[in-house]
């Protein structure tokens, strides 16, 4: 009797071990650092870096044509007239001025 126990045990313990293994390294596969459910954050993550340097870029490119109409042999007489209005908080008194919240920044 204890021989036959001995003898299922052994049995039964590689197949163990064998499964335990395969379960380990499938779990880690779909749930581990680099798994699959780690490689959809990652692929959301770049989707939303992406979004953001698009907008970004778009922001830039507006920046440096206001920047470059400031600059170089010729002005532009509108942007200079905006930019030293803005600064020194002046206006025309023929000018209509339209307010806009603190979120709402055209610029």
């Amino acid at each position: 009797m204890g021989q036959e126990i001995r003898r299922r045990v052994k049995a039964v313990i590689w197949p163990t071990v064998f499964l335990g293994l395969v379960a380990y390294f499938a779990w880690h596969a779909t749930q581990g650092e680099r798994g699959i459910a780690a490689m959809h954050r990652r692929e959301q993550m770049l989707a939303e870096a992406r979004t953001e340097l698009a907008r970004v870029q778009a922001e830039r490119a507006a920046w440096e044509r206001r920047v470059a109409a400031l600059r170089g042999p010729v002005l532009d007489a509108d942007m200079l007239d905006e930019r030293a209005r803005a600064m020194l908080n002046w206006g025309d008194p023929h000018d209509v001025i339209v307010p806009y919240g603190s979120g709402n920044r055209l610029f």
